[in-house]
């Protein structure tokens, strides 16, 4: 077991046992009203709870059930309306990539480059995104196991990149089924980096709704309740104001009027056990 390395972010830290950091917004950018809006949002209840901030939101959802389903604006428009949430309000974001080709031009505007969980084994992408020199996070994917991981920080190492991040996300169990594993959390971050736990699509039915997939959102606080007692060091929701309308992952998202109780909760959680107590 390797000691933890802290990934620093202007003044977040991942790794802090004391506290953790929210990643969370809409799945895909639905378009830029839409964006803006969530981010203030979200971005105020997380500021009225000293909780460091970064806003998510897919400028290209590409693995999607159905060749019909809504993938977003694509990588210029999607990446010039992240820059606005930056500038705006004044916070980081994070978006996946998903071919070698965007990596640089990514880099550009995220601050936080994610492996989509599907692509987590691909090493020419990994490889690229670590060239960047922007934080990475790899989501594990479904199929992986925590140990194996180890082989996916080796290529950005190799690449010469430290500042990676590991996602936990459920892995698969039999068909159109998760399961969360929390024995994960402290495994991977034994592997010497902060881990991240996704309590939206861990709660996910692949392919659940035939042509789409479909979700048990009423599972998303009690797995994030655990994820944080088991000692993660950042949450990752996506969270929209009507998932009933949302155009990607609506029944694994989170509704923003429950996102300020569910925080206050998981503070709680953690001020009264730290990670390592």
């Amino acid at each position: 077991m390797k000691a933890l390395r802290k990934i620093k972010l202007g003044e977040i830290v991942f790794g802090d046992p004391n506290g953790f950091v929210l990643i969370a917004g809409p799945c895909v950018i639905e378009g830029e009203k839409e964006v803006l809006r969530h981010a203030e949002k979200i971005a105020a209840i997380a500021r009225s709870l000293e909780i460091p901030y970064i806003f998510k939101a897919s400028y290209d959802k590409a693995n999607r059930t159905s060749i019909d389903s809504f993938r977003g604006p694509g990588l210029k428009e999607g990446l010039r309306i992240l820059k606005r949430v930056k500038d705006e309000f004044l916070i980081p974001v994070l978006s996946d990539v998903h071919s070698v080709e965007e990596a640089n031009e990514a880099a550009a505007v995220l601050d936080i480059i994610q492996i989509p969980a599907f692509l987590c084994r691909q090493t020419d992408l990994v490889v690229a995104a670590a060239k960047t020199g922007k934080i990475v996070n790899v989501k594990k994917g479904q199929f992986v196991s925590p140990w194996d991981m180890i082989h996916v920080i080796h290529k950005i190492e190799a690449a010469g990149s430290q500042k990676i991040l590991l996602t936990e996300r459920g892995a698969s169990f039999g068909y159109s089924n998760l399961v969360s594993d929390f024995r994960s959390v402290p495994i991977m971050r034994g592997l010497g980096y902060p881990v991240i736990f996704d309590a939206t699509h861990s709660v996910q039915i692949p392919g659940g709704l035939g042509n789409a997939s479909g979700g048990q959102s009423e599972f998303i606080p009690t797995l994030a309740r655990c994820a944080v007692a088991a000692g993660v060091d950042a949450i990752f929701l996506e969270v929209h104001e009507n998932p009933a309308k949302a155009k990607s992952d609506g029944p694994n998202s989170l509704k923003l009027s429950m996102l300020k109780d569910l925080l206050a909760v998981l503070k709680e959680i953690r001020e009264a056990a730290p990670v390592g107590s």
